[in-house]
């Protein structure tokens, strides 16, 4: 078999999954730089990692015709990639394949890596994102995060719920780790991408994944409370916390910005309707006491806010902060840092809550991507 035979075999295999692999003239020098052809041939019609938590070394040595002593070796090597998951302890470790969008999107960065194979990826990840891999997102009305609110900028929390608060989130957690921002490191390594001066490693993991990742030294294992630090060193930044969207078992608090995020570049250059979920939070302003500085517009990443002339109001600028509300996910970032402190989040009137879990999270995506497809459909045939 040629090696553009195993490379189309393996695209067809990688792309079957929940996430597929649109045609594009940059995936196949993509998954060329990210996979040996020995290691595209070799994970052809291997099991993904997802509900089912992959399969054991004797289950994959069945399916492969290998001895496990052989195949155990191999699987870890590839699993210090990123490229498979490898779960569970001792006589329980599982395998399974990582799908694309877990390796060409995260896994792949997350060590922060600058060798010439990470460069090569990241500038063909970079195009590709733009030439239809992201757009299988611009139907689904839930998206993979979901907007946490920066600590300390809500003002009433009688009705705050456990997903709602980041403090509670990490309290619920046994295990953490931190890895360089997939998105910026990404970016960073693109010539063409301008340099992101937002702190890197950033990129929060808890319990089975934080194990995973640490073993296989794609992530640094901290406490909990290095983990709160390094959510108030992002909220200083501008960063938005970007939390896993369901409430069972979350894994990731992302820590994004407007120029390197994906959900928010999917907003901003790709016109998805939205970028993270929004909070169950709104941002509110006090015209009395808004001195017009223009700190929370600079820091919104969604554009939300503005200046406008107030000159019945004495401030020092003759404007004041004006919000929209259709554009406010609710992050904080904004009232964070407000001088004045002219500016709080307050619970929205309609509020929502995200998946209970990752398999409801699944059905939701899944539901919706068929309800466009079938809406195309028909906008053929008439």
């Amino acid at each position: 078999m040629s090696e553009e035979s195993i490379y189309r075999d393996f695209i067809d295999w990688l792309g079957s999954t929940w996430w597929g692999l649109p045609e594009s003239d940059e995936l196949m020098p993509l998954i060329k730089a990210r996979y040996a052809v020995e290691e595209a041939q070799f994970l052809t019609g291997m099991p993904f990692w997802g509900p089912s938590r992959g399969k054991t070394l004797e289950e994959l040595a069945k399916v492969k015709q290998m001895d496990a002593a052989e195949l155990g070796p191999l699987l870890d090597a590839l699993a210090g990639k990123g490229v498979v998951y490898r779960g569970g302890q001792g006589k329980s470790i599982r395998y399974g394949l990582n799908d694309s969008f877990f390796t060409l999107l995260r896994s792949s960065f997350w060590p922060g890596g600058t060798d010439e194979i990470s460069k090569t990826a990241a500038l063909l990840v970079n195009r590709y994102f733009y030439d239809g891999f992201f757009d299988q997102y611009a139907d689904v009305h839930t998206k993979g995060l979901r907007t946490l609110p920066v600590e300390g900028t809500i003002d009433d929390t009688r009705q705050f719920l456990p997903y709602e608060d980041v403090v509670k989130v990490l309290e619920s957690q046994d295990h953490f780790c931190v890895a360089t921002c997939p998105c910026r490191h990404r970016k960073n390594l693109d010539p063409d991408s301008p340099d992101c001066r937002h702190p890197m490693e950033v990129c929060l993991h808890f319990g089975n994944l934080a194990h995973y990742m640490v073993e296989q030294g794609l992530g640094r294992e901290i406490t909990r409370e290095e983990a709160r630090e390094i959510l108030a060193k992002a909220a200083d930044s501008g960063l938005v916390h970007g939390v896993t969207n369901w409430q069972q078992d979350v894994d990731t608090i992302c820590n994004c910005c407007k120029c390197c995020c994906m959900w928010f570049d999917a907003y901003h250059v790709l016109n998805h309707s939205k970028s993270l979920d929004t909070s169950n939070y709104i941002a509110c302003t006090n015209a009395e006491t808004c001195e017009g500085c223009g700190l929370c517009v600079k820091r919104c990443p969604m554009e939300a806010l503005r200046l406008e002339d107030s000159p019945e109001l004495d401030d020092k600028t003759g404007k004041v902060a004006v919000l929209d509300r259709e554009l406010c996910i609710g992050c904080g970032v904004c009232v964070h840092k407000c001088p004045t402190k002219s500016l709080v989040l307050e619970r929205r009137e309609v509020t929502h809550d995200p998946p209970e879990n990752v398999y409801e999270y699944g059905m939701r995506f899944v539901a919706d991507r068929r309800a466009a497809l079938e809406q195309r459909e028909n906008a053929e045939r008439k």
